[in-house]
């Protein structure tokens, strides 16, 4: 697929987004003259200790998208086992298609061209309510979710939800 295509099939996920907003998120685009790099913003899913917050995040998506995964990464500071400390995102549909080399995720959970900005989003919706604690990108908050998840990683969590609220 060209540059081209992948600029078109982009294009046509921003209209439908604008028309048909997916709850749970926003989406739109940095700069009006640059397909390639989105903002969105992802509410925190109710009953979850992310419940209130309002995260805002990067989707850089590379030349050779749909082939390719966008890279995602929280501006807004956010305490999660898959999330690293400077804000990549590190979930399976947003690793590079194919098998994995250390034979952790298969194929089929990597990242294939048919998803799209909103079944991204929505899978990273997901992982916020349910992370996946067993090949954590954030090492301590993987550690605080096992051991002290009401106490340590709570106080965390919601210290980012409130921040988050007092930057919108």
């Amino acid at each position: 697929m060209s540059t081209d295509q992948g600029a078109l099939l982009l294009k046509k996920q921003l209209r439908e987004l604008g028309k048909k907003p997916v709850e749970g998120f926003s989406a739109g685009l940095i700069d009006d003259d640059d397909l390639y790099k989105w903002e969105v913003l992802v509410m925190g899913p109710p009953d979850t200790f992310y419940e209130g917050g309002l995260f805002k995040a990067h989707l850089i998506f590379p030349v050779e998208y749909p082939q390719k995964p966008p890279k995602m990464k929280f501006v807004t500071d956010i305490w999660h086992p898959n999330v690293e400390k400077n804000g990549d995102v590190c979930i399976s549909i947003l690793h590079e298609p194919g098998e994995d080399k250390y034979g952790y995720e298969s194929a089929s959970e990597r990242w294939l061209p048919v998803h799209t900005v909103e079944t991204i989003l929505l899978s990273v919706i997901s992982m916020l309510a349910d992370p996946n604690d067993e090949s954590p990108a954030n090492v301590d908050a993987a550690k605080e979710w096992r051991q002290d998840y009401t106490g340590a990683f709570k106080r965390k969590v919601r210290n980012c939800v409130r921040r988050s609220q007092e930057d919108m």
